[in-house]
């Protein structure tokens, strides 16, 4: 039987904290990352700048096959994010392109079209897959799956605070209700709706800081797959 490079999947809502803890403990791990996130990100701002409608799931499926991604940094940074060698990080973190990924990530096709970039990351020593449904749906034979969720006013916090650390104006019960459509939209969508998957360990996030977190997660890949330098 053909080995296969082990898979890390943490998946949960939007500002949750999968991103801060998933690049830490990919570099602590020395593993590949994904930011699945990212993607739907990059697809529905180069749809919104290609002028392609975010409502014709086929259209805007096209568009991800052309491109060529590129993720850059280590667990001190949010790292650098390039697309067909363009630095497109700032755009694709703030909190309106959101929206747009939420939005074209409800249509079959563009999920279709992305499930197979995804799976390409999957290169040995390893792989962190962060996002909404990758132990449950890209990588459901992930040996370590991880739900991570807050309540839904720590999120806002969470999420408002980083934005204004980076100079972005915001303001805090606008981003709540947007956070909270979001949930919605992703919760119902027909396709892949935000759920854990059945065999995910689920951690509420709500009153632990980084350091709790990424320390109950590397427990438990040390009782998933022993051997591994944690």
């Amino acid at each position: 039987m053909e080995l296969t490079p082990p898979v890390i999947a943490i998946d949960g809502p939007s500002a949750s904290g999968k991103g801060s803890i998933s690049r830490k403990v990919a570099a602590a791990l020395g593993f590949h990352l994904l930011d699945s996130g990212a993607l739907y990100r990059i697809v529905g701002l180069v749809a919104s700048r290609r002028g392609v409608a975010l409502d014709k799931g086929p259209l805007v499926a096209r568009l991800v096959e052309g491109l060529r991604i590129e993720f850059e940094g280590d667990d001190k940074s949010e790292g650098i994010i390039r697309v067909d060698g363009e630095d497109m990080t700032r755009e694709i973190r703030l909190e309106s392109t959101g929206e747009l990924a939420s939005q074209v990530a409800a249509h079959p096709e563009v999920r279709q079209a992305l499930v197979r970039l995804q799976r390409s990351f999957r290169k040995w020593p390893g792989l962190l897959a962060d996002g909404r449904d990758m132990g449950s749906v890209i990588f459901p034979d992930a040996q370590v799956k991880v739900y991570l969720t807050a309540s839904p006013e720590e999120r806002a916090r969470r999420r408002y605070k980083q934005l204004k650390e980076k100079g972005i104006s915001v303001n805090l019960a606008a981003l709540s209700a947007e956070i909270a459509e979001r949930d919605y939209r992703d919760r119902t969508r027909s396709v892949s709706p935000l759920r854990p998957a059945a065999d995910a360990v689920e951690l509420d996030t709500t009153d632990l800081n980084i350091e709790q977190v990424v320390e109950q997660v590397m427990a438990l890949v040390e009782e998933k797959l022993p051997g591994l330098p944690t």
